[in-house]
């Protein structure tokens, strides 16, 4: 089964845009997540409709954040991205004749609503802020051992 990374891959462009001087052009971050533009521009179309980047047309032109990012959740972005489902388990039988399989059906819809709700409330504490604020920390901690060499560029 593949999992659907829109959220941890918009997430993760975002906090680049941040960083960058200008735009980010659809093939810039295409390059970045080992995809297409069109994947890219469709994405990022939905974060455009709700508030949280701006595209400019032309040359130059390309993605810019119409907030910032302590101003943005990662729930934000996850209904931008159209909600994908969190969990990959259900019933093998939504309405099944069995009472044993009802019961166990009952049982696990019950759970998973309870596991839902607590992500979501999660995903809502945290902004893109305190996640560039994680990478800032790990970056100057590698940086400071002498593992890597500073960025130059994206």
């Amino acid at each position: 089964m593949q999992l659907d990374a829109r959220l941890s891959r918009m997430l993760h462009i975002l906090i680049h845009m941040d960083r960058l001087d200008g735009p980010m052009t659809s093939e810039l971050a295409a390059q970045m997540l080992r995809t297409n533009p069109v994947v890219v521009r469709r994405t990022m179309a939905g974060l455009r409709d709700a508030g949280y980047v701006r595209s400019e047309k032309g040359h130059g032109g390309g993605w810019t954040l119409a907030r910032p990012l302590d101003a943005i959740r990662i729930l934000d972005i996850y209904r931008a991205v159209g909600e994908p489902r969190i969990f990959s388990i259900g019933p093998a039988d939504p309405n099944p004749q069995c009472l044993v399989e009802q019961a166990v059906n009952a049982s696990m819809a019950a759970a998973m609503q309870e596991a839902e709700a607590m992500l979501i409330a999660r995903l809502g504490q945290v902004t893109l802020a305190q996640i560039a604020a994680d990478f800032d920390q790990r970056y100057a901690a590698l940086l400071a051992t002498g593992a890597i060499e500073p960025l130059t560029g994206h």
